[in-house]
């Protein structure tokens, strides 16, 4: 068969959504949303969506591009997605070398992928001299089972209300101080350090399967203390994409019962099933999900490689190949 790694164009859109959505059913991916991530990206991303064909099918994907909300410029992302059906015949390991010259060329010194935690894929990073870092789970829930109630914040937290993120279109900026403060302690590979307000917009406000109306917002006293960011497809699926809370404010509940209320939300605007992610080292967190009803439905592993190595392997045609997850979308996934 002919394999061909080509550029994104906008006409894909769509059969690069159907293909996340197989490979990574856990997620929001939507046609807008694809593109979005291609024209609209931040410029200091150097974002690049690489396709690879098979006599005209498309069986993967690789995004790729420089962490835009990172201080250190050298640190990048390459995660492929290849579709169960062409995996085992080079697709993988073509993408991985356009990935990684892509990134060479724009500065990068360290490439950080994900994998989807099965042994085909710890293979396939081990061939290519990539080292595991962290783990991390995506959680399913379903709504159309029952909820726990919203609970009260702790006594003498003050005033709260939880609010809509759509209180805040005129200027969303206090959300973008909190949601900044909250994950630059998000346990990760890559410290969340350095992201401004445009490239916030454009990666979690403007993006287009953010969700203003389900978006939760716990305010106390006039003061934004924490938020739950949700994505949705417009359909039945919703994902929190992000839950953090101002370090002043932590150990009061907030996050939890503005989780819940977000829940409570999407199931009355008629979504059946809410996903979110979270590194495997985020106690608190993973508690607070247990708590509402989530539970574990896949595994990944991030794996990263030193560029300035070289290849450490041959690129054959007869790798085990691997399936990336949602890295490619710093300060998103894997953070609640």
């Amino acid at each position: 068969m002919a394999l061909i790694i080509r550029d994104y164009s906008a006409e894909d859109a769509d059969a690069v959504a159907a293909l996340l959505h197989e490979v990574l059913p856990y997620l929001v991916t939507t046609p807008p949303g694809v593109h979005a991530q291609v024209t609209a990206a931040p410029a200091r991303q150097r974002y690049r969506a690489l396709l690879a064909e098979e006599d005209g099918r498309l069986v993967g994907c690789a995004r790729v591009g420089l962490f835009a909300d990172s201080s250190d410029a050298g640190l990048g992302f390459a995660n492929l997605n290849v579709v169960r059906s062409a995996r085992g015949r080079g697709v993988g390991s073509a993408l991985l070398a356009a990935a990684e010259a892509h990134l060479a060329s724009i500065g990068a010194r360290t490439a950080y992928c994900y994998a989807e935690d099965a042994p085909a894929a710890h293979r396939f990073a081990a061939r290519y001299g990539y080292r595991r870092g962290r783990s991390s789970r995506f959680l399913r829930l379903d709504l159309g089972a029952e909820l726990p109630a919203v609970p009260e914040p702790a006594a003498g937290t003050g005033t709260v209300r939880l609010l809509p993120a759509a209180h805040w279109t005129d200027d969303p900026r206090p959300l973008y101080e909190a949601d900044l403060e909250s994950f630059q302690d998000e346990p990760s590979d890559v410290a969340s350090d350095s992201l401004s307000y445009e490239d916030w917009r454009r990666i979690t406000w403007d993006r287009p399967e953010f969700d203003a109306a389900l978006t939760t917002v716990a305010e106390v006293d006039g003061q934004v203390a924490a938020l739950v960011i949700a994505h949705t497809d417009g359909g039945a699926r919703y994902f929190s994409a992000g839950t953090g809370t101002r370090r002043a404010f932590r150990g009061r509940g907030l996050a939890k019962a503005a989780k819940a209320h977000s829940l409570h939300l999407a199931r009355a605007a008629g979504y059946r099933t809410a996903f979110t992610g979270n590194d495997d080292g985020n106690a608190p967190m993973l508690a607070v999900n247990r708590w509402l009803g989530y539970r574990t439905c896949a595994t990944e592993v991030r794996y990263f490689r030193d560029l300035a190595d070289g290849d450490t392997a041959d690129r054959d045609s007869t790798d085990g190949d691997s399936t990336g997850t949602a890295g490619s979308e710093p300060a998103v996934t894997a953070s609640d």
